[in-house]
């Protein structure tokens, strides 16, 4: 169920608020039993929205709360190497059902294609037909359906684990509300990642106000318009040009292409952060914040410090700081900003496209923390800062959005390429897009935050319905209307 939905809008959303605001006010014990009906109730919406995509997906949820919350509280019983062997096997078990339904069909294709070559019959073609990950058919064996999300609930719930075994978080006792923690439906499909130390005390007890409440509609709106009337927008045109024969396109198509794509994707997961950080709070719950204008970056490092914040936290918190960190040398830092950007590309798809994505990153950071980095911070012109950033982030998502590393080579080498093209630019520039690409620029961040230093900007009531009415009649109208990021 999308958020971007009629079902969604109408009948989901109203549903829960409703309810959760009847709770509010019926009679209670005490302050416990409201809370305690609450969840009980935030539970049941949750388990249902994840269910709308297929009770299938909901078995294996189920089955993760089930082995996380378990793993935790024999962790918290245990003592000595005990705990690291169940923290041991209960991450493994998490990993093996991430890999199952994520990396299967990928490991499927490769040995099928491997298959074929060592009986000759792609000896021309092997490394073409691998990184294309399209498989022969020759196993026979079924593709596994992704269950939606499934990257997002597992790392909570691994985080959660961990936590526990840290000893900075005490054990969950009631499982219903640790299942609430792992499927509340604003965070659920596409994040941000809610690591449980910032919503156990929600969970016992939460505080909801008007004002909270008329913040998360805001905060929803606005989120809901950078998805509905930009993302879409832009995405529609960037799909048209990825659809067109790759080596036909001219350079300026090319540029189009993946300038709509960048913004496309920061429009889209950026809206979807917005929607469920408003969501959360107009449910009592106060999340951190998952994006921070990241395309206002100077430098690489900038870039992810401000980009999917909750994932660059997790990796930093379970990933590079138990790795070392930055703190037994450089040479041991380099090491460890590799295997955490090479871990970010394998977590975000099953693909050599992602696993390239991650790696350049993790080259580029090196470059950084080496020398690059420092040359940055005294060059005068961060102007140039700002387009050398930009120049490889675009690079990056060109291969982000290509189905292979063929098509992305193939892509980029048409970036330079200023020959002739059977296709026009102007036939992918109507007046909407290029509203939307002007407002997709100026959105980007570098006035917000100038006006922030100043004073707090919150948009007037009558634009949030603007845009809220702006929002309901496009999605009314049938148009694109996907989520990227529902893939991972």
């Amino acid at each position: 169920m999308l958020f971007s939905s009629m079902l969604f809008l109408w009948i989901f959303l109203p549903v829960v608020l409703i309810g959760n605001g009847l709770l509010s006010r019926l009679p209670h014990a005490d302050e416990r039993q409201k809370i305690r009906r609450k969840n009980i109730f935030l539970l049941l919406c949750s388990l249902f929205f994840y269910a709308w995509g297929g009770i299938y997906y909901i078995l294996i949820m189920l089955g993760v709360i089930v082995l996380d919350f378990l793993g935790a509280y024999l962790i918290s019983r245990q003592r000595g190497n005990g705990r690291k062997a169940l923290l041991a096997v209960t991450v493994l078990l998490n990993l093996l059902i991430l890999f199952f339904f994520k990396y299967f069909n990928m490991l499927i294709a490769m040995v099928e294609t491997l298959m074929s070559w060592r009986s000759g019959t792609l000896q021309d073609r092997f490394l073409v037909e691998l990184f294309s990950l399209q498989g022969t058919g020759a196993l026979g064996i079924e593709k596994i359906v992704l269950p939606i999300g499934i990257s997002f609930f597992t790392f909570q719930a691994m985080s959660y684990v961990v936590d526990v075994y840290r000893d900075t978080v005490p054990p969950q006792t009631n499982i219903l509300d640790f299942a609430l923690y792992i499927s509340l439906f604003p965070q659920l499909i596409a994040g941000p990642i809610v690591q449980y130390s910032d919503i156990a005390a929600a969970l016992r007890c939460r505080q909801e106000s008007m004002e909270d409440f008329l913040e998360g509609v805001r905060r929803f709106c606005y989120g809901l318009g950078k998805k509905v009337l930009l993302s879409n927008t832009l995405g529609s045109t960037a799909d048209q040009i990825w659809a067109l024969e790759t080596n036909e396109l001219g350079a300026g198509l090319a540029w189009l292409g993946m300038l709509s794509y960048t913004l496309q994707i920061y429009y889209d997961f950026s809206g979807y952060s917005d929607m469920a950080i408003g969501l959360g709070r107009m449910l009592g719950f106060k999340w951190k914040e998952n994006f921070d204008y990241p395309y206002t970056s100077l430098s690489i490092q900038e870039f992810w410090r401000r980009w999917h914040i909750s994932l660059s936290s997790w990796f930093k918190n379970y990933v590079y700081i138990p790795l070392g960190g930055n703190r037994k040398g450089m040479a041991v830092t380099c090491r460890n900003l590799v295997i955490v950007f090479l871990l970010t590309g394998i977590w975000h798809g099953a693909n050599f496209t992602f696993i390239f994505w991650g790696l350049m990153y993790a080259v580029l950071l090196v470059a950084e923390r080496l020398f690059l980095g420092r040359l940055l911070q005294k060059n005068p012109l961060k102007l140039l800062n700002w387009i050398y950033t930009m120049f490889f982030v675009m690079i990056g998502w060109v291969f982000f959005r290509s189905d292979n590393l063929v098509m992305a080579r193939r892509y980029i080498r048409q970036l330079f390429c200023f020959g002739t093209s059977g296709y026009s630019v102007l036939s992918y520039l109507s007046m909407q897009v290029i509203l939307a690409l002007v407002l997709g620029i100026l959105g980007m961040g570098f006035i917000q935050r100038a006006f922030r230093k100043k004073r707090e900007i919150r948009g007037s009531f009558a634009l949030q319905i603007a845009i809220l009415a702006l929002s309901i009649l496009s999605i009314a109208a049938g148009t694109y209307n996907p989520f990227i990021y529902f893939q991972f």
